[in-house]
């Protein structure tokens, strides 16, 4: 089931109940899914290499909440963290706001969002710089998610980290040994406390309802090859596979989920232009950088990855760039050359 199709059905009912809740970006992500894979979007004119068949293939839109788009964008990032991967144990914490703050979130989305990538980064930093823990510096790669399995409006920041790190001085690197990486509470309360005080210099209202205790979870994740696929399935293509989306009658699109708590499959059912707004509502702000790699994984420390790859003794296989999937010949099955592009037949107004 599409989700164009659903926009089609149900968007005059979402801008009628929404109108003063959607912003300019779901306005901008509807718009764009609309046009994905029609005129609108632009063609490519196709020429078989073996037979005569001439076609003219629509482009994608390219938006990153569109669930057709950016397969090739999803897996061009994990072969670029792949070969970052190191022959060590990896953990992933995850830094969740309280329910009290998402509507905080929601109204200054681009502030908050960047207040938690570096409060989380800044107090893992500490945590692994402090000789207790481990003495040296880490490497990082965050993702921002904004959804639960239900879909709602959730907050966290996934963040990967190396069981290790380097020491500067020494140039050596510090193997952190066990199934252990840093205590999630006292993690939880430096952040927790970074977190407000950045929220208050920067003129946010805190609510007063706050509690005490947050939750950060560091659950060792065994290689990290498993968390890094697991992290790619949101990065280009929206919050939900179109696969998932099992129903729509009577108004209402019901679509399938996993629940967190028990493994199990489960179903949810929403009015038609209630879920388009809750599909929506994980739009980020244009322009805003939804994964981001810090210490020897950043892109401008490779000089120091390359290091510590040849402390751990990594063999790096030279791997060609990955290509583009190949359009195929409808009556012969053959290759299909791309001879031209066509210009959108849209124009924005």
């Amino acid at each position: 089931m599409e989700l164009a199709s659903l926009i089609h059905q149900y968007r005059s009912a979402f801008e009628d109940q929404y109108a003063n809740h959607a912003l300019p970006s779901h306005h901008n992500a509807i718009n764009a899914m609309l046009r994905c894979r029609t005129p609108e979007a632009g063609e490519i004119q196709l020429q078989c290499s073996d037979c005569t068949v001439h076609i003219n293939q629509p482009q994608s839109c390219g938006h990153r909440s569109c669930p057709k788009c950016q397969n090739h964008a999803a897996n061009q990032w994990l072969d670029r963290q792949r070969l970052k991967l190191l022959p060590v144990e990896y953990f992933m914490i995850t830094f969740t706001l309280p329910f009290e703050l998402r509507e905080l979130a929601w109204r200054h989305q681009t502030v908050v969002y960047n207040i938690l990538f570096n409060t989380a980064i800044s107090t893992l930093k500490d945590f692994g710089q402090n000789p207790k823990h481990l003495g040296a510096d880490i490497g990082m790669t965050a993702v921002l998610h904004t959804h639960s399995r239900r879909r709602d409006f959730h907050p966290h920041l996934h963040v990967i980290v190396p069981a290790g790190g380097v020491h500067q001085a020494k140039r050596q690197w510090i193997k952190k040994k066990g199934r252990y990486l840093f205590n999630a509470f006292a993690l939880a309360k430096v952040f927790r406390a970074r977190f407000l005080a950045t929220i208050n210099d920067a003129g946010l209202l805190i609510p007063t309802d706050l509690p005490k205790k947050w939750v950060v979870d560091c659950k060792h994740v065994g290689k990290g090859k498993a968390a890094l696929q697991y992290l790619s399935v949101y990065l280009y293509r929206g919050v939900i596979s179109e696969k998932n989306i099992i129903a729509n009658r009577y108004g209402k699109v019901t679509f399938k989920y996993i629940d967190s708590a028990t493994g199990k499959t489960q179903t949810r059912t929403l009015a038609g232009e209630s879920f388009l707004m809750l599909v929506l509502q994980h739009v980020l702000p244009k322009g805003f950088r939804r994964v981001r790699d810090y210490g020897f994984l950043h892109g401008n420390a490779k000089q120091r990855l390359i290091l510590v790859q040849l402390v751990l003794r990594v063999v790096i296989d030279p791997q060609p760039p990955r290509p583009r999937p190949v359009f195929i010949c409808p009556k012969c099955q053959s290759p299909m050359r791309i001879m031209a592009f066509v210009r959108p037949s849209w124009r924005p107004g």
